[in-house]
């Protein structure tokens, strides 16, 4: 068996070596690449470069909310101008320094602080600490070190909708104590409503500016793709119909430059694998294919515990059945296994969650006097959900 494994990756592995390669450079396609120029992204720039500008001459800066949908280039922007920011700064012999954490990829208050830390180089175990204790050896590292620090904090919405606002209070308030330093926050939300689940107090302490990404048009995301074709592949290595494709389908998905970006990648990757001379359309409906079952997949792999129980509940029920129905389902779940649910009203804040990902449909029938009812539907098949979350050991035990 060991003989025949064996043989068959060094099949593949030396096709891949005989083979012509179709990319020059295959990272310009991914979607944390930041290039030296982000078209039809100007205004933008200059909004965030203006906000920020006065850490240059050791003034406070106002904190920013930046809003979009999902592959409208906000990262990338807030990346490229902070990178700027740095190498100014870094030129003046000013100590401004930036922090970034994705909160949803982080999953706890620790662990978007311990980003913090890492940053300015401050060692924090990976776990053992309060966040009270994280919090205050940050506090003093900035202060010793004067520096001027801004704090990205991706997906925002992430850590407040499941968190509360409490850590965002507390980061806010830092400048009180720190006499020699400044933190200044930009929380990037794909949530335009955001702010509705921010406490008053915390919304009054912020006093931000706000910016929004419009999404791309089908023509902007042709530009884009084609200006990154050229750093990625080799010429004629991609037709032109291959490129228009991508920037079609992604133009009709709500303008999403990452989805674009990751069609043209996977459909390479595909053309590649079939030993083709150039990327075709063919290539790019396959990977139309590919990235859907991907993304799933890794939709349903990153949700928290309770989430996941949650869409068991759902799929596991079947057609669509009302909110109360659903929970009922998910906390008896919960009380065989031995976890604390979760309040309804956060449940429901879970459901929209998965509504957004795409793995529920939720829709509100009208009872005529008895009023409306929420009606929630799985967009998953059963055993797609069962097959990934069997593979996390406290769902594997649940199922």
């Amino acid at each position: 068996m060991n003989n025949e494994r064996k043989d068959l990756l060094d099949e593949i592995f030396d096709k891949a070596l005989s083979g012509r390669s179709l990319y020059k450079n295959h990272d310009v396609l991914r979607s944390d690449y930041i290039p030296s120029k982000l078209p039809f992204r100007e205004k933008q720039i200059v909004a965030i470069g203006e906000a920020l500008s006065p850490l240059l001459h050791g003034s406070k800066c106002s904190n920013l909310l930046i809003y979009g949908k999902t592959g409208t280039g906000k990262t990338a922007v807030v990346k490229y101008v902070l990178m700027r920011l740095e190498e100014k700064a870094s030129d003046q012999g000013l100590k401004v320094r930036f922090a970034y954490s994705n909160t949803r990829i982080a999953g706890t208050e620790y662990r978007i602080l311990a980003d913090v830390a890492h940053s300015i180089g401050l060692s924090i175990p990976f776990t053992g600490l309060s966040i009270g204790e994280v919090l205050n050896r940050i506090k003093i590292a900035i202060n010793s070190s004067e520096l001027r620090m801004v704090f990205v904090m991706d997906e925002i919405d992430f850590l407040v909708k499941n968190y509360g606002d409490d850590l965002l209070y507390e980061l806010i308030r830092v400048n009180e104590q720190l006499p020699h330093g400044y933190l200044s926050i930009i929380g990037i939300s794909n949530d335009l409503k955001f702010k509705e689940f921010l406490d008053p107090r915390v919304l009054s302490s912020l006093s931000e500016e706000e910016i929004v990404f419009l999404p791309y048009t089908a023509d902007e995301l042709r530009v884009i793709l084609y200006e990154r074709a050229k750093m990625a592949f080799f010429e004629d290595a991609i037709t032109e119909a291959a490129i228009n494709l991508c920037a079609a389908l992604a133009g009709s998905e709500h303008g999403d430059a990452r989805r674009a970006l990751d069609l043209l990648r996977v459909s390479g990757e595909v053309a590649e694998r079939e030993g083709a001379k150039r990327v075709e359309e063919k290539h790019v409906r396959i990977a139309v294919q590919k990235i859907e079952q991907d993304r799933m997949v890794e939709a349903l792999r990153s949700l928290p515990l309770h989430a996941k129980i949650l869409l068991w509940s759902i799929v596991s029920l079947g057609e669509a059945n009302s909110t109360g129905e659903v929970y009922d389902r998910y906390s008896g779940i919960c009380r065989k296994n031995g976890i604390e649910s979760l309040t309804q009203r956060r449940v429901t804040m879970l459901l929209s969650e998965l509504d957004l990902l795409g793995l529920i449909a939720t829709n509100l029938i009208s009872k005529g006097r008895y009023g409306r009812t929420k009606k929630i539907s799985p967009l998953v098949q059963l055993q797609f959900v069962k097959d990934v979350f069997s593979e996390d050991p406290v769902m594997g035990s649940i199922l």
